[in-house]
């Protein structure tokens, strides 16, 4: 069985592997790729499911800490300031709820109240 220090570590470089933000931004940033790109958008949507996924399955592993460092609301907000991801996105939802159930979850096992 995985342990949450594994788990966490699994989970934060398959979310650096796929992640917009490093190598397609700054294409964007430079005029060289458009912000309503087919391509950006299905690699953001791939990434957004797979972070969502990410996030269902630390429910039953990571602790508070855990779930803390997996906050996806900075990287979102870095992506809804560029411009090439709507604030109102399905993904970006279910992902801030993901994130919410992870945190939940958490805060249960550890017999905090949640906020």
């Amino acid at each position: 069985m995985e342990s949450p220090e594994q788990f966490l570590d699994r989970a934060i470089n398959l979310l650096q592997r796929s992640d917009p933000i490093p190598k397609l931004l700054p294409q964007v940033r430079l005029g060289r790729m458009p912000k309503d790109s087919p391509a950006l958008t299905a690699i953001l949507d791939s990434w957004l499911e797979a972070f969502v996924q990410v996030l269902k399955d630390a429910q039953a592993v990571l602790d508070v800490g855990g779930v803390l460092r997996l906050d996806p609301n900075p990287r979102i907000a870095v992506l809804v300031e560029a411009g090439v991801l709507p604030e109102d996105h399905l993904h970006v939802k279910s992902l801030r709820d993901a994130w919410s159930d992870a945190l939940r979850a958490a805060q249960q096992r550890a017999g905090v109240p949640a906020s």
